[in-house]
C-alpha cells in the first residue's frame, strides 16, 4: 500500500509535491497532530529517483515551518492577553504567570532552537513566544534554524531507508513518545515542588 502511494506521487508534477510539503511543513505547528515528519520522509524518498531534490524540500519545508510558526506566535501575542492574562483560566495566577515571563525572556529562544525536536509541544512554544513578545524576526530566525536541522535530518534518513516507511514511521512514533513521556515526567516534578512548597508556606503562616 505504502509502496504504491510511493509509486503514485512520484508520478505527480515537482511543483505539486514541493506544494504539498510546504503545506505540512506549515501546519506542523498549528496543528501539531499533523503527520508532516512523515509525509516529509516520504517526499524525500523521492530525492533518490531524481523527482525532486534534496535542498528545495530542505528550504521550503523549514521555511514553511518558520511560517507557521509565526503564524502561532502572532496569535499568542494578539490573542494570548485575552486568554492568559484575563484572569479567566483561574488556576493561572498572576504571579506564576511574572515568573513564567521573565523565565521565558530569559530562555524562549533558546526553546524555539530546540522546539523542532520537541512533538507534541510545537504549538504551545510558538503561541507562548508571542504570549510574552519575543522579537519577532529574531523568532523566525530561530524557528527556522531549529527546523532546518530537524528536516536535514529527516530528509537525510528518508533518503537513505528509501521506502522502509514503515519503519521510519515507528522510530518517530517511539522517539516521540520517549519525549513526550519526559516532557510529562518534567511537569510533574514541578508541580509536585511547587504544592510542596505552597503547602510549607501555608503552614509556617499558621
Amino acid at each position: 500500500m505504502l509502496q504504491d502511494i510511493i509509486s503514485y506521487i512520484s508520478t505527480l508534477d515537482p511543483s505539486i509535491i514541493y506544494l504539498v510539503l510546504f503545506f505540512f511543513g506549515f501546519i506542523e505547528n498549528v496543528f501539531p497532530p499533523s503527520p508532516s515528519d512523515v509525509v516529509l520522509v516520504i517526499g524525500s524518498t523521492l530525492v533518490a529517483k531524481s523527482t525532486i531534490g534534496f535542498l528545495p524540500i530542505l528550504f521550503l519545508t523549514s521555511v514553511a515551518s518558520a511560517l507557521g510558526f509565526v503564524f502561532m506566535y502572532y496569535i499568542g501575542k494578539n490573542f494570548g492577553d485575552k486568554v492568559i492574562r484575563s484572569g479567566r483560566l483561574k488556576f493561572i495566577k498572576p504571579g506564576t504567570l511574572e515568573k513564567t515571563d521573565v523565565w521565558f525572556l530569559k530562555y524562549g529562544y533558546n526553546l524555539i532552537l530546540v522546539n523542532r525536536f520537541l512533538p507534541g509541544t510545537r504549538a504551545v512554544i510558538s503561541f507562548f513566544t508571542g504570549v510574552h513578545n519575543l522579537k519577532p524576526g529574531k523568532t523566525f530566525l530561530y524557528a527556522a534554524v531549529s527546523s532546518f536541522i530537524w528536516n536535514a535530518l529527516l530528509i537525510f534518513v528518508g533518503y537513505l531507508l528509501g521506502n522502509n516507511i514503515d519503519l521510519i514511521d515507528k522510530y518517530l512514533s517511539a522517539y516521540s513518545n520517549i519525549v513526550l513521556f519526559i516532557i510529562i515526567a518534567i511537569i510533574i516534578y514541578f508541580m509536585i515542588k511547587h504544592f510542596r512548597k505552597k503547602k510549607t508556606a501555608d503552614e509556617n503562616i499558621q
